[in-house]
């Protein structure tokens, strides 16, 4: 283990082991060795992080003993939260810096440090391919000790754990500043649809959405379009005095987040009666049902007669309801007249607790795994 960047982020560690050690000779520890493996003020803990283009959050929970149900409410030691960790956004430095940051903020909130993390799930958009998932987990072991369980994955995969409370079957349509549809079988296959960034057609995200509604006011301004009542909301909250000026506005700084910030004005418009904002509603509950269907498909989830059961977890801005316009309900109601056994699931905990839960049930199975072959 050694530090990845020079900064001093974990150097708080030095001072929670100084307490520690002290309270744990006053009750009766005497060496280092014992001192570690019961963990810093005896507590051993798993680390979830949800990373994703507009913020990242980390979890600290105490390792929960497998023979004992989950606790609810769950148990949360800490929580800290930073900014962008997608790599295909900022870049990998500072992906890295931003990740490493919020777990030495959540270990230090925590009273804990490294030594005590059992397992860390690091679940973070980008991660689209086995190199990337290897890339990170190199790096994540320059950090962690060697008894630390490492695990990656996309960042779909914590928001179907905070539906599923940590069991990877079903399905995943995360609809915020991106978009993805993400599902597990119970015997381990995976699939995915879009998710692939704005460039390629994350069509039915915030981007998506108000990127559509930025084009609709350029054409609809030279004529190529319809007149629509976005031109005027939009250039009033940009406090801009022309549609010319959308252009430089855009370009000066064409980040995903700052482009789908103009999410609201879309459902206002559409909420309205604006036949061109709804047009691109009724697009983005396509486009984004489209996803889900191809990746129900793909795994079977619905059974061989297309009518079985399974959990849909619905996460992100774009599915929350709305005035008039809930983009969420429309989706649903597309995805059932194809799949009637689908079961919708808002999750009560974040994504970055059912990250938290993956590492439990990783760690857990691996011990439980391990103990049958001794």
């Amino acid at each position: 283990m050694k530090r990845y960047r020079n900064r001093q982020i974990w150097d708080f560690e030095h001072e929670v082991n100084m307490a520690a050690a002290a309270a744990a000779y006053s009750n009766g520890v005497r060496n280092d060795i014992e001192f570690l493996n019961r963990g810093v003020n005896g507590r051993k803990v798993v680390l979830g992080i949800d990373g994703g283009t507009t913020s990242t959050v980390c979890i600290c929970m105490p390792l929960i003993p497998f023979a004992q149900p989950l606790p609810d409410p769950l148990p949360v030691l800490a929580r800290a939260v930073a900014g962008c960790s997608n790599h295909n956004s900022v870049g990998e430095s500072a992906a890295r810096e931003t990740l490493e940051q919020v777990m030495a903020d959540a270990l230090a909130r925590s009273a804990s440090t490294r030594s005590a993390v059992q397992a860390v799930c690091l679940s973070v958009s980008g991660v689209n391919h086995p190199t990337d998932q290897h890339r990170i987990l190199n790096w994540l072991r320059e950090i962690f000790p060697s008894h630390v369980r490492l695990f990656v994955q996309n960042d779909a995969v914590a928001a179907l754990a905070s539906g599923t409370m940590g069991k990877l079957h079903g399905c995943v349509l995360i609809a915020g500043t991106g978009t993805i549809a993400y599902g597990f079988t119970e015997d381990g296959r995976e699939a995915r649809a879009a998710g692939a960034g704005p460039v390629l057609g994350d069509w039915g995200s915030g981007y998506g959405i108000a990127a559509q509604a930025l084009t609709a006011v350029i054409r609809a301004h030279d004529g190529r379009g319809l007149q629509t009542s976005l031109t005027r909301r939009i250039l009033n909250i940009l406090n801009l005095s022309s549609p010319d000026e959308l252009i430089g506005w855009t370009y000066a700084d064409p980040s995903w987040a700052r482009i789908a910030a103009l999410l609201p004005v879309v459902v206002s418009c559409a909420d309205e009666g604006d036949p061109v904002a709804n047009n691109i509603l009724y697009d983005a509950v396509h486009e984004l049902a489209s996803s889900v269907k191809a990746v129900v498909e793909r795994l079977e989830l619905c059974g061989e007669d297309g009518k079985g059961p399974f959990p849909l977890v619905m996460v992100g801005g774009v599915l929350e309801a709305n005035k008039r316009w809930d983009i969420g309900n429309e989706v649903m109601s597309c995805i059932s007249k194809d799949f009637p056994g689908v079961l919708p699931i808002r999750p009560k905990v974040e994504p970055a607790v059912g990250a938290a839960l993956l590492a439990w049930n990783f760690v857990m199975t691996q011990c439980h795994e391990e103990a049958l072959e001794r």
